[in-house]
C-alpha cells in the first residue's frame, strides 16, 4: 500500500492523515480490507504501536471498520454520492482576509529546507542544559498547578517573576497588574492593532523594520509610514507632522540594522509621543544579548508619561516552540488589552507558565543566558572573523554587538547579483536571507541578513568559506560577462 507521510508531528498521526487522504480521494475503496497491523508496520517501516494507534482512531471516526476475526475494512461514507473535491480558491471573505492575503503575497524570503549551513536569524541557540532542566519544570509545573487555568492576565507568578528580571536587567520598574503574558511577540503586535487602530490609522514603522509587525498591522488596515533609521536609530526629526496612532521601534538593537537608539533620540521620541498624544510600542526582542558591555535599559525606563508598551519575549532566549511573551502595559490601556487578549484566545498555556515562573525564581533562567550570551559572543566572533577572511573588501560589515544576527552590504553587486548568489549559496547547502523585503522602499544596495544562533563555531567557519567561494564564482560569471561585452563591441 502506497501512503505518504507529510512529515509533521507523531507518525500515527502522520498515517491517519495519509490514510483518511487514500479513503476520501477513492484510492481504497469502500469495503476494501485493509493490511493486517504488522504487514503495514513492516512495509511503512514503522513501529507496529504506532500502526495500531492510527487504526484506533481511524475506527473512532468512522473511517474504517473493524470485523472480529476477519480484520478492518474501508467504512462506507456516503453510499451513491462521489464525494467533491473541497473549492481551493475562494475570493477573500474580509478585507482582514484580503489584506492577509497581500502580505502573505509579499514573500519575505526563500524558506531554506535541508540545508547543512542555515543562517536563519531569530532562531534561539540550543542548550544541551536546558532540555533536561525544562523537563523537570515541566514535570513540577503539572503535578502542582491547579487546573483551573491561567487566567486571561497570565499566572501572578509569572508577572512577579518578569516585574523582578525587568527590573534588574532592564530598569523597568513594572508592577504585576500591568504585566499581560502573551503567545509571542506576534500576537503583541495583533494586539496593539486590536487596540489602539482603527481602519486608516497611521502607524510608524523603521525603515528597515521587522517583517512581522508590517504584516500585522497592514492586516488589520493600518496605513504604515517608514521612517529612516541611521548609525542612531530611528531619525526622530523626520517623525510626521501629523501624530500617528502608534510608533513601533526596536531601539536597543534595531532590527536588522542593529543600531541602538541614542540617548538624546529617546528623549525626543517620548517627547514627541507626549505632545502628539501617540503610543509607542517597544519591541525589545533580543534585550539580554549584549556582548561589550551590560544590557542597555530600555525605552520604558525612561517614560515618565507612560506612553510606552514594552514588549519582551522568551521564545528567542528558551525554545523556539515556547509560545511567550509578556507586555508591561500603561495604566490607561491595561483593561483593554486584556480584554483583547481574553477574546483572542482566553489565556496562554498554565502549565509552560508556571514551568517558566518557576524556572525564573529558581535562577535558572539567567543561568542559562550567561550560557548562551558566551555561546553566542563565540559564534559571532566567529562569523565576523570568517566575513573577513573569505569576503574582505567585497562587503561591508555592519558589526552589532549584540543580538543574533549580523548584516553585510555588498559593494559591487546589483540586485541580479545578489539574487544569483543567494541561488548559488542554496545550491551547495547554504542558506542565506535578503535585506531587500526588510524595506517598504527597496534599498540603495543589495545586503544579507545573517543569523549564527543555529550553526556551531565550526559550522560558521565552514559556512562562510562556502560563501567565499560563492562570491570568488558569482565575479568570475561578472568578469566573464564584460569580457563578452567587450569583445562583441570590438
Amino acid at each position: 500500500m502506497f501512503l505518504e507521510l507529510d512529515g509533521h508531528g507523531p507518525h500515527y498521526a502522520q498515517l491517519t492523515r495519509a490514510m483518511k487522504a487514500a479513503i476520501l480521494d477513492g484510492r481504497m475503496v469502500a469495503g476494501s480490507r485493509l493490511p493486517p497491523t504488522r504487514v503495514l508496520a513492516h512495509e511503512l517501516e514503522l513501529s507496529r504501536t504506532t500502526v495500531l494507534a492510527a487504526y484506533e482512531q481511524l475506527r473512532a471516526e468512522g473511517f474504517i471498520d473493524a470485523r472480529v476475526g476477519s480484520g478492518s475494512y474501508v467504512a462506507t461514507l456516503q453510499p451513491g454520492a462521489a464525494l467533491q473535491p473541497p473549492t481551493k480558491v475562494i475570493s477573500a471573505p474580509s478585507l482582514y482576509a484580503a489584506r492577509a492575503r497581500q502580505v502573505q503575497d509579499r514573500k519575505i524570503a526563500t524558506q531554506h529546507r535541508g540545508l547543512r549551513y542555515h543562517m536563519q536569524y531569530g532562531e534561539p541557540t540550543i542548550n544541551p542544559m536546558l532540555n533536561s532542566a525544562w523537563s523537570r519544570e515541566l514535570a513540577r509545573a503539572a503535578a502542582y498547578t491547579p487546573a483551573s487555568g491561567a487566567g486571561s492576565q497570565g499566572l501572578p507568578a509569572l508577572r512577579q517573576q518578569v516585574c523582578d528580571y525587568l527590573a534588574r536587567r532592564r530598569g523597568v520598574q513594572a508592577l504585576p497588574e500591568n504585566v499581560l503574558i502573551v503567545s509571542g511577540t506576534q500576537q503583541a503586535f495583533s494586539l496593539a492593532a486590536r487596540v489602539l487602530l482603527n481602519e486608516g490609522d497611521s502607524v510608524v514603522l523603521e525603515e528597515p523594520h521587522y517583517f512581522g509587525a508590517y504584516q500585522a498591522l497592514i492586516a488589520h488596515g493600518a496605513h504604515v509610514c517608514g521612517v529612516r533609521t541611521d548609525a542612531d536609530g530611528l531619525v526622530c526629526s523626520e517623525l510626521p507632522v501629523t501624530a500617528p496612532s502608534l510608533i513601533c521601534v526596536t531601539p536597543s538593537h534595531q532590527f536588522p540594522t542593529g543600531a541602538v537608539l541614542s540617548l538624546p533620540r529617546r528623549l525626543e521620541l517620548l517627547r514627541y509621543a507626549d505632545a502628539q498624544r501617540c503610543w509607542i510600542l517597544e519591541d525589545d526582542y533580543d534585550g539580554e544579548f549584549r556582548y561589550d558591555a551590560h544590557p542597555l535599559a530600555a525605552l520604558r525606563s525612561l517614560d515618565q508619561a507612560d506612553r510606552v508598551i514594552y514588549v519582551g519575549t522568551f521564545s528567542k532566549v528558551l525554545f523556539g516552540t515556547l509560545r511567550l511573551a509578556y507586555m508591561v502595559l500603561p495604566v490607561a490601556l491595561r483593561d483593554d488589552f486584556i480584554i483583547a487578549k481574553y477574546l483572542n484566545d482566553f489565556s496562554c498555556p498554565g502549565f509552560e507558565q508556571a514551568a517558566l515562573a518557576h524556572y525564573m525564581g529558581d535562577g535558572g533562567f539567567e543561568r542559562h543566558l550567561r550560557v548562551v550570551r558566551r555561546e553566542l559572543r563565540a559564534r559571532h566572533e566567529e562569523l565576523i572573523r570568517g566575513l573577513r577572511e573569505h569576503a574582505g573588501e567585497r562587503v561591508e560589515i555592519v558589526d552589532s554587538p549584540a543580538g543574533m544576527h549580523v548584516v553585510v552590504w555588498f559593494r559591487d553587486y546589483d540586485e541580479a547579483q545578489a539574487n544569483a548568489l543567494l541561488e548559488l549559496a542554496s545550491s551547495r547547502g547554504l542558506g542565506m536571507y535578503a535585506m531587500a523585503p526588510h524595506y517598504l522602499n527597496p534599498p540603495a544596495r543589495q545586503g544579507l541578513l545573517l543569523g549564527y544562533c543555529g550553526l556551531s563555531t565550526g559550522e560558521l567557519r565552514d559556512a562562510m568559506k562556502l560563501f567565499g567561494a560563492c562570491m570568488d564564482e558569482i565575479d568570475a560569471r561578472m568578469l566573464s560577462g564584460r569580457a563578452l561585452s567587450a569583445g562583441a563591441r570590438a
